[in-house]
Parts: C-alpha cells; sequence; structure tokens
C-alpha cells in the first residue's frame, strides 16, 4: 500500500515538473536590424530593447537580434511583416519607410528640412501627434503596429568625389530607398535618384553604380562606407526618425502582461535612443576625421530647401495643419 502511494506520488511530482518545464520555456522574438549593432545608435537602441524585454519578462521572452541586413532589405522586411511571414517578428523601421504602404501622416516624418535639431525632435516624439502617427498603420488596417519611436541623426549624402554644394550634385547618380519623398528630393537638387538595396550600396559604390548616397552619419562609418565614398556633406536634409514595429501576428500570441513587457522595453529603448544620440555623433565624427575623410559643411541651408519646396508642398497639401503643428514643436 506505501509502495503504491509512493508511485502515485513520485509519477505526480513528474507530471508537475514537466508541466513546469514547459510553462518555463521562454518565446523567441526575431528583431530585425539593417545595421550593425555596435557603433550604431540604432545598434543601441536594439540592444536596449533585448535587455529591457528580457529583464522585465524574467527571461520569458528573448529577442533575438539579426542585425546587419542578415534578414533582408527594409522593403523585404516590411513585406514579410505585412504578409504574416515568418522571417521576422520585429523590427526597426525608417518611419518614412510605410509612405508606400498607404501611411499618409508617417510620410510628414521623412519630409526634408522638417527637424531643425534633435531636441525638435524629441519635443515632437513626446507628443500626442507622435503617438497618433505611431499607431497610423493600424488604424488603416495594416497588420502592423509600431512600439516606438527613436532617431539615428541626421542623414548626410556622402560621395565617390567631393561635393561642397547643390551645383555639384548635378547630374550624379545617388542611391535612394524605393520613397517618392526622397527620390522628389535628390531630384529637386538636380540628381539622378538611383533605388538600389541598402544590403548592395557598398558594391554600387565601388563599382561605380552609384556616384553618392545619404544615410545618418553613424550607418555611413559602421557600414565602411567611407572605403569607397569618403566625401561627407552635412547639408542634414533628414532628420532619421526610426520606429520598432511588430507583425499582428506576434502580438497577438503574447499574453497581456508580455504586451506589456514589449511597451515598457519599448519606452526604454527609445530613452537610451535619446540619451546615446549626441555621444555616438561625437565618436563618429571624431573617427572619420581621424580616417581622413573630408567633411563639408554647410552654412546655410536655406538653397537647399528652397529647391525642395515642391517635394514638400507636394505632400503636405492634404495634411498642412498637421506639417504646421510638428514645425512649431522646435
Amino acid at each position: 500500500m506505501i509502495g503504491g502511494l509512493l508511485i502515485v506520488a513520485l509519477c505526480a511530482l513528474v507530471i508537475v515538473s514537466l508541466t513546469a518545464g514547459k510553462r518555463k520555456q521562454p518565446k523567441v522574438l526575431t528583431y530585425a536590424e539593417l545595421n550593425p549593432l555596435d557603433g550604431t545608435i540604432v545598434g543601441e537602441m536594439a540592444k536596449a530593447f533585448k535587455e529591457k524585454t528580457e529583464e522585465l519578462s524574467g527571461g520569458q521572452l528573448i529577442i533575438d537580434i539579426q542585425a546587419n541586413g542578415v534578414l533582408g532589405s527594409e522593403d523585404q522586411i516590411l513585406d514579410n511583416l505585412l504578409s504574416g511571414g515568418n522571417v521576422c517578428d520585429l523590427a526597426r523601421i525608417s518611419a518614412f519607410a510605410l509612405t508606400q504602404y498607404g501611411c499618409e501622416k508617417a510620410s510628414l516624418l521623412g519630409l526634408p528640412y522638417t527637424f531643425v535639431n534633435e531636441d525638435h525632435f524629441w519635443n515632437f516624439a513626446d507628443s500626442d501627434l507622435a503617438q497618433e502617427i505611431l499607431i497610423e498603420p493600424h488604424e488603416i488596417g495594416l497588420p502592423l503596429r509600431g512600439i516606438t519611436y527613436g532617431e539615428e541623426g541626421f542623414r548626410n549624402f556622402f560621395f565617390k568625389k567631393e561635393v561642397r554644394g547643390i551645383d555639384d550634385l548635378k547630374n550624379l547618380k545617388i542611391r535612394v530607398s524605393s520613397d517618392p519623398i526622397m527620390t522628389g528630393m535628390v531630384s529637386n537638387l538636380g540628381a539622378s535618384a538611383t533605388t538600389v538595396p541598402f544590403t548592395e550600396l557598398y558594391s554600387a559604390l565601388s563599382t561605380g553604380v552609384v556616384d553618392g548616397a545619404e544615410q545618418p552619419t553613424p550607418n555611413y562609418l559602421s557600414n565602411a562606407f567611407p572605403e569607397v565614398a569618403p566625401y561627407l556633406i552635412l547639408d542634414e536634409h533628414t532628420l532619421g526618425v526610426v520606429q520598432i514595429v511588430m507583425a499582428d501576428y506576434s502580438w497577438d500570441q503574447l499574453t497581456d502582461q508580455e504586451r506589456e513587457w514589449i511597451m515598457e522595453a519599448g519606452r526604454y529603448a527609445s530613452e537610451v535612443c535619446r540619451n546615446e544620440v549626441n555621444r555616438i555623433n561625437e565618436e563618429t565624427f571624431e573617427q572619420l576625421r581621424a580616417d581622413g575623410v573630408t567633411i563639408v559643411e554647410v552654412d546655410d541651408k536655406t538653397p537647399w530647401t528652397d529647391v525642395c519646396q515642391s517635394t514638400i508642398q507636394a505632400n503636405t497639401s492634404t495634411q498642412q495643419d498637421l506639417y504646421r503643428q510638428i514645425l512649431d514643436m522646435q
């Protein structure tokens, strides 16, 4: 009798252990990042998001960061997220990348010469309007939700040969993403907009497929672009506004508690981004100068802003009030 009870007790113990083991199995969420994790603002943001998610969840949620564009281009990642694919669950994207998917409000964040400095952007990021734009994909029916904002510094042009002003841009082939605003801006500046996937940009510069490109300056350095295009001009045409986004098919598999952890980790990552941007920018320019990169300052951006007015006006005609709100947040 005692032996039978002992067997029953042992069986119950095994069942409890197995059940507990199953409960402790972590959920792994894959996070896509185009750039390297080290030396970039978006890399620090990704690491902060991972750290805080895993800390809050006690290891129940694991963030598997796939960096350096190994999961594909930004367009490929977004297409996969929106189609319910299984490449990743989360991604860090440029906010203006959502424009081609019908997010009209998001287009305002990619317009040239909108944000005058980082403080201007963070004033916006703290506003109700920022949250309205963050949830725009979900509101227009896309199976995607914004988690948080960040920024990767101002985007600047870089070239294979020295460029000192707008006149030097004439007829140069400049790589752009498949974004109508960026294409329009480059055309306004007198250059030829050439679409090349980001993962192929180094090769395109090296072989002369394009004469130049534009990126946030830390990304320019971390992707080794100075090796093939060592001339940088600081026109600061666009602040690199970014978002962490998550597919609905992944969000729907989380519990309410897990969703709270994800959102809190997003707020933390955004704060890390805000605190790190100046340090990383300073270190970036110090390294570029040490490496012998030619850096041209643009003292007066008025001529650059003026020639881009047709692109700015074409993309704000139906959203003038919202755009004015953003401009007034400086």
